[in-house]
């Protein structure tokens, strides 16, 4: 007898809307502050080095804290998790919108990364464990899809709004009400699960080694750019990252109790589907920083106007997510992956071809509405390939590991491709070419680079699970059993 579904009642789709309301929460910030930040320089008297720090600052332990916050999630209780991460992250709200000197808004975002890192992969495993395979778990994804590939747009629309309107402050004060609604719902909607293991049995050393690697591997590429890759601070900071997550890897290939049971890379497609979100992102998140850019410093857009020219991008990835989400049990998410990817980056090419004099219905609009359906496809997919096969005691983890790629592909193409538009930005103005015309030229080949990114990552999805979110594709591989802890 089939199992009854619980997105069907009430009560599975409120707690379904809770769960996107987080991821969206988590999402949203780190876009949401980059049209606020010229008030915010002016306000606060950021220097323009410093003022990096406002968006990078989250971005740095968002990334680095990903995968102590999954696993803590699966080893003392998913709730629990998520709710200290909703209360940190709240605090740090308040305290970032309050704040009256540049080192209290730059602590503040790094505080709202730790619990943000906290918070998403604990709500990913709820989902994945509350809604069961198949029909439930599809739609699920699919609408958390739709969530994560509009909400960087959604970010920069939200921000010149509230920027535009009562301030930059409400950029991070909008949180709090949000925070409040989610911690009433957690405790509503999501019962308590027990915790699986006890804090002196925790793996201390490995937890030290990812996150202090993870932390100086993002914190390098995000200062790459102004640094340059060739000098000793960033080859530095590399190779040091390197050395730390080596060391990782061994201390969980022989540990007792790992962070990270290696065992779980055996799952099918799962490292393939982690490393072509990274890949993707790196693309996605520089066509919203470099376009934004454009908008701005070439055509003139205030920030609301900025925000709003993403807006047909939004509802793109809504539809298209949704239809995706039919389709996964009828073709797969491999095909799926691989589509939306290409389609993605056939659309940030043809944003890679815009003018200095260019005009939104005509060199914006079509790679944007083109861009938009490819999103949408290829995150549900993405996510739905690395979630598939994951035991529940793993989903955690499993769901750390994904949005980890997430973040880190993030840096890793704002590092790279704000290096290759500043170096031809810097040519053009040395051939003597008028600055609106030498900055179109490099965030022109900041968007091609991205697109063969996006192309990149089709390639790496051919070894991706081509799982169709049904019950039977379980058991692919079978999970190593963990060591029992000892007394």
């Amino acid at each position: 007898m089939a199992e009854p579904s619980f997105l069907a009642t009430a009560r599975g789709k409120i707690t379904l809307t809770l769960l996107c309301a987080i991821a969206f929460l988590d999402f949203i910030d780190a876009s949401i502050v980059n049209v606020a930040l010229p008030a915010i320089r002016g306000d606060l008297e950021f220097t323009v080095q410093d003022l990096q720090w406002v968006p990078s600052g989250y971005l740095l332990t968002y990334g680095g804290f990903m995968l102590l916050g999954g696993r803590l999630a699966d080893l003392l209780g998913r709730r629990r998790v998520v709710v200290a991460g909703t209360v940190v992250f709240s605090l740090s709200s308040v305290a970032g919108g309050l704040a009256q000197t540049p080192g209290m808004l730059v602590g503040a975002r790094l505080a709202q990364g730790v619990g943000a890192a906290l918070m998403l992969p604990g709500t990913l495993s709820i989902l994945t464990t509350m809604f069961k395979e198949g029909g439930d778990r599809n739609k699920a994804l699919g609408v958390w899809g739709g969530v994560a590939g509009g909400a960087s747009a959604a970010g920069v629309l939200l921000g010149g709004l509230l920027t535009d309107g009562p301030g930059w402050r409400w950029v991070m004060l909008v949180n709090v009400p949000v925070c409040v609604l989610v911690l009433v719902g957690m405790f509503v909607l999501v019962e308590g699960d027990r915790r699986s293991a006890r804090l002196a049995n925790f793996d201390f050393l490995g937890t030290a080694l990812v996150t202090g690697g993870m932390l100086l591997l993002v914190f390098t590429l995000v200062k790459a750019p102004e640094a340059g890759w060739g000098a000793a601070r960033t080859i530095g900071g590399l190779a040091g990252a390197a050395v730390l997550l080596l060391a990782f890897l061994v201390n969980e290939q022989r540990g007792r109790n790992p962070l990270l049971p290696l065992s779980i890379f055996r799952t099918r497609g799962l490292a393939a589907a982690d490393v072509a979100m990274l890949v993707a992102v790196a693309g996605i998140t520089s066509m919203f920083f470099f376009l934004s850019l454009y908008m701005v410093n070439v055509l003139g857009y205030s920030p609301l106007k900025t925000g709003s020219a993403y807006l047909p991008l939004c509802a793109g990835v809504a539809v298209a997510a949704g239809i995706t989400a039919q389709l996964l049990t009828r073709v797969g998410t491999r095909p799926l992956i691989i589509a939306g990817l290409l389609i993605a980056g056939a659309g940030v090419y043809l944003l890679s071809r815009i003018p200095v004099d260019g005009s939104y219905p005509t060199d914006l609009l079509p790679g944007l509405l083109i861009s938009s359906v490819g999103l949408g496809m290829a995150f549900v997919a993405i996510t739905t390939a690395a979630n598939a096969n994951v035991p529940p005691d793993r989903a955690g983890l499993a769901a750390a590991l994904l949005n980890a790629s997430q973040q880190l592909g993030g840096a890793l193409g704002l590092a790279i491709f704000s290096a290759l538009a500043t170096s031809r930005t810097g040519d053009a103005v040395a051939d003597g070419r008028p600055m609106p015309e030498a900055l179109t030229s490099g965030f022109a080949r900041a968007l091609l680079a991205s697109s063969l990114f996006l192309a990149a990552a089709a390639i790496v999805a051919l070894r991706a699970a081509n799982s169709r979110g049904e019950a039977q594709d379980q058991p692919a591989a079978t999970p190593v059993p963990e060591p029992v802890p000892t007394k």
